[in-house]
């Protein structure tokens, strides 16, 4: 099959036959809380939370398997019933036949149209869906035109079924709960108001309205309404084969007030004659409120077709102006593909990490690791009110180096664990250095090291091992000291908790626990004996690029100490023989988290930033020379690679065992981002990633080897089948942070390989089933799944940026470090790239009139709106230095040139 065709610049795609392809899904929100997925068919679901579902509840195979979906039905006199969705038991089965139905989707950011034409009905259908940007209802504008050489008689119906309640009542007394409606007709249409929400720990009264109203363009209201399923679909019918459109029933009148079932959203309305090429159009309008009055208002609002279009204008506005980012190559549809890329990071803020169609689990929210990774796309994007998410989230963090796991649903909102003992993921605290890394980088905002936050406090303590007796839930969730103060540190402070505790808890092999998991949440049952070297080198990259903010801080501000809370001092013990003795560290972090289990002293001491730089460093350096030492696994033919890995029987994991060679991804990430690996190590782990993870046919590099076994002391990802989900598919997020990591370290053609792989098996339509976009990853056949909501999008989008272009901050200055192969420049040799930098518009453009590949060019000369500049050549790269730029105007889009010529690049 042909797959989609982009049809501008803004992403805007159109696919035929979209209804062949099982699984598709694509999203639409707002931004006052409703949220849907729709299909080729208008299958999926619409609701604003876990309690709050408009329509039914679906996971991906209810989108194939579902009849109750959204749907528009014409009765076309003397011939039949049509489905302007294809939803009906006749357009079904003419599938994959000549007479099946014609048919498309268009779509954009968060807009979707599907057009429909019949042969045997001569009827053209097109049904246009979005929801305002500040609105709660989901609107669909139907035209349906007459494309017969006669006059045609029709009868419009619009149905949707409205599910109304909760998403645990799928399973959950999902009879029982239909007895709470309380269903009404107007003279608009439908409400269901369903008297409690359902819980048997706690009814609550209800105040929401689940509604379908609608008009005719030209502001007919409907005749009659089918108001209730059983009646709708009738005795032995289906939403596919519905008695009331077959046998043209007559519905109930405005008025109507039926109690106890399942409510239709069923709008009936006259019937329209249409001449030939002559169309009509009904507006439809799907909702929640808790205001019945915002019902009557959408009759003022959206009276007309030309006023819903006008709203769409408007939405499709919004969200093109939260991407201003816009990418130029040689390859046009990876310039689009980016724009989508772009897009995603937008969708998990509004969608979380649930609530949409493969990503049926959790309750709606962001986890930890997406509050700091999210941000990353932001500072790119919409930096403006990153400082203060940064200082609000690091209010999760707890004084035992641990975070909070339950997010609230406000900014810096965290809630009580009230489990006896959490779930600790040894990555968390790798996260937030790595994002704010990256904000004084961009903004050159040394300062938000000594901006003092709060820190988390409940019940468990000791990273997660033991409960604070003493803490119930009237002490309140702030850390407090022992004078009953609430206890705030410096980011600086937050950090080093962060990263110090994960130092000093080791497992057997002097190496950071695994603890519940890492970043693979499928690592999960090597609790006791596991061990992350992976992260262990992610913490070591860490701690040196803390030492490195604080020489920038103390060369800035001219401060020689830093104020750090008194107990802190017992892990900044700077000894080799303690950093190789297990036992040592062990003592040194149980004295610490001694001295904190309940309230802190809340005493600070100054610390000389000179002695805590070389105290970091020396840390740093020792756990990166361990891994050295230690890790660095080889085949039979002395490959080699890192072991990342112990398993709970305190055994390595990877190299070359009985069973065959067992190599993981991660490992080889960290090692190369944090610098632990050598160059030439680099190249022994790319010349064995190729060998053993690499497959082209799924989209690049596998999370790891096929192990062969289901590993119970290691985690559940081996029960897993093979090339699934952790169990060694290609799973985007890892395989952009490689690419990333090879990049950072000069290895421009290996890291382009690993992004390029992942960007042609996205758009590979064929294989990847999947529209515009990066999926979470890629299974044993190919194919894309759980699509839209991924971390990997805010890394490839950041990745693209700051290496493959080479553009990134550097505590405020403007770097440009160009990565680009000459295959992506375009055919006036030319590659360009448009974003916000310090507040400014830029658009930055590389010229390579020599043709020269990476390692063969140097920046020559650059120019900032069309005068020469004398940049600071650093090797490689130029620097704008922040001043400089201060000195420009913030009103105009400043237009950099850089010409690149032979020059080569040493690695």
């Amino acid at each position: 099959m042909k797959g989609y065709q982009f049809e501008d610049t803004q992403g805007t795609f159109h696919l035929k036959k979209a209804e062949n392809i099982s699984y598709l899904y694509f999203p639409i929100a707002g931004e006052a809380g409703l949220k849907s997925s729709l299909t080729p068919n208008l299958g999926g679901d619409a609701k604003i939370d876990q309690n709050t579902f408009l329509l039914e509840p679906v996971s991906a195979e209810n989108l194939v398997n579902n009849r109750n979906s959204r749907n528009f039905w014409c009765n076309v006199k003397g011939i039949g019933s049509w489905s302007l969705t294809g939803n009906a038991a006749e357009a079904l089965s003419k599938k994959f036949t000549e007479m099946q139905d014609d048919s498309e989707v268009t779509a954009g950011f968060m807009w979707q149209k599907t057009t429909r034409e019949s042969k045997k009905y001569q009827l053209r259908g097109e049904i246009l869906s979005f929801i305002p940007v500040e609105k709660n209802v989901e609107v669909m504008l139907v035209t349906i035109t007459n494309t017969g050489r006669m006059a045609q008689t029709v009868t419009p119906t619009a149905a949707i079924p409205l599910y109304g309640r909760s998403a645990d009542n799928i399973r959950d007394h999902r009879h029982v709960t239909s007895l709470l409606h309380r269903i009404e007709t107007t003279d608009i249409g439908v409400l269901v108001t369903p008297t409690l929400s359902f819980d048997e720990r706690g009814h609550q009264v209800n105040h929401m309205t689940y509604y379908c109203v609608g008009w005719s363009g030209n502001g007919e209201k409907p005749v009659d309404f089918y108001p209730t399923a059983e009646d709708f679909v009738g005795e032995g019918g289906n939403f596919e084969r519905p008695y009331a459109i077959v046998k043209k029933a007559e519905g109930v009148k405005a008025g109507t007030r039926i109690e106890g079932l399942e409510a239709v959203g069923g709008l009936h309305f006259s019937e329209v004659t249409l001449e030939p090429e002559e169309e009509c159009s009904y507006l439809i309008f799907t909702g929640i409120t808790e205001d019945i009055q915002e019902i009557r208002n959408l009759s003022k609002t959206y009276t007309t077709r030309e006023m819903v279009l006008e709203e769409l204008e408007k939405t499709k506005a919004y969200w093109q102006e939260k991407v201003n980012v816009a990418y130029h190559t040689g390859d046009s549809d990876f310039n689009q593909f980016m724009h989508w890329v772009s897009f995603q990071p937008i969708l998990r803020r509004i969608y979380g990490c649930s609530f949409l169609p493969h990503h049926d689990y959790g309750k709606g929210g962001r986890g930890w690791r997406d509050l700091w990774q999210d941000c990353l796309a932001l500072l790119i994007m919409n930096p403006d009110g990153v400082r203060q998410m940064l200082l609000d989230n690091f209010a999760g963090v707890r004084v035992d180096g641990s975070n909070a796991t339950i997010i609230g649903s406000k900014q810096g909102e965290f809630v009580a664990d009230r489990n006896n003992i959490t779930r600790v993921w040894m990555d968390h605290g790798v996260w937030p250095m790595i994002t704010t890394k990256f904000y004084i980088d961009q903004t050159g905002d040394l300062e938000l090291l000594e901006k003092e936050a709060a820190y988390f406090k409940d019940k468990q303590i000791a990273r997660g091992t033991r409960t604070d007796t003493l803490w119930d839930e009237s002490y309140g969730c702030w850390q407090k000291t022992k004078r009953g103060v609430r206890e705030e540190g410096t980011i600086l402070e937050h950090l080093l908790l962060q990263n110090l505790t994960a130092f000093y808890e080791v497992g057997e092999h002097n190496n950071i626990r695994l603890r519940g998991a890492d970043w693979n949440d499928a690592l999960d049952m090597a609790s006791e004996k596991g061990e992350s070297v992976a992260f262990s080198n992610a913490y070591a990259g860490n701690l040196a690029d803390i030492a490195e903010l604080l020489e920038a801080y103390r060369k800035k501000t001219g401060k020689e100490t830093v104020s750090i809370l008194a107990e802190i001092v017992i892990l900044l013990e700077d000894n080799p023989a303690l950093y190789d003795s297990v036992e040592k560290k062990l003592h040194v972090l149980e004295e610490y988290l001694h001295t904190c289990e309940h309230d802190t002293s809340g005493e600070k001491v100054e610390i000389s930033i000179e002695k805590l730089t070389e105290n970091l460093r020396h840390k740093s350096e020792w756990l990166m020379e361990h891994i050295r030492k230690n890790e660095w696994v080889k085949d039979s033919e002395e490959n080699g690679w890192f072991n990342g890995y112990y398993d709970n029987h305190g055994r390595q994991v990877e190299g070359d065992t009985k069973t065959g060679v067992r190599m993981m991804l991660t490992g080889q990430v960290f090692s190369i981002m944090a610098g632990t690996a050598t160059d030439e190590q680099i190249r022994q782990i790319t010349k064995s990633a190729d060998r053993y993870l690499y497959d082209e046919k799924v989209g690049g590099y596998r999370l790891n080897t096929d192990f062969g076994e289901v590993k119970t002391d290691l985690g559940r990802m081996f029960g897993f089948s093979y090339g699934d989900k952790e169990n060694g598919a290609v799973f985007s997020h890892m395989a952009v942070m490689y690419a990333n990591a090879l990049y950072k370290r000069g290895f421009a053609k290996e890291g382009y390989k690993s992004l390029h792989a992942l960007y042609r098996q996205s758009a590979n339509f064929e294989v990847s089933r999947i529209y515009p976009g990066i999926p979470e990853y890629f299974n044993g056949r190919g194919r894309g799944m759980y699509h839209y909501l991924t971390g990997a999008a805010s890394w490839y989008m950041l990745t693209v940026i700051t290496e493959m272009f080479g553009v990134r901050g550097q505590v405020g200055d403007m770097i440009l470090e160009p990565k680009l192969l000459k295959e992506q420049f375009d055919e006036e040799k030319k590659a360009s790239l448009t974003l916000q930098f310090a507040d400014k518009n830029w658009k930055i453009t590389y010229l390579n009139r020599e043709e020269k590949d990476y390692g063969e060019y140097q920046i020559a000369d650059v120019t900032v709106d069309g005068e020469k500049i004398n940049f600071v050549p650093k090797q490689h790269e130029a620097i704008l230095p922040k001043n400089m730029i201060e000195k420009l105007s913030g009103n105009e889009t400043h237009q950099i040139e850089v010409v690149l010529a032979q020059g080569n690049i040493t690695l």
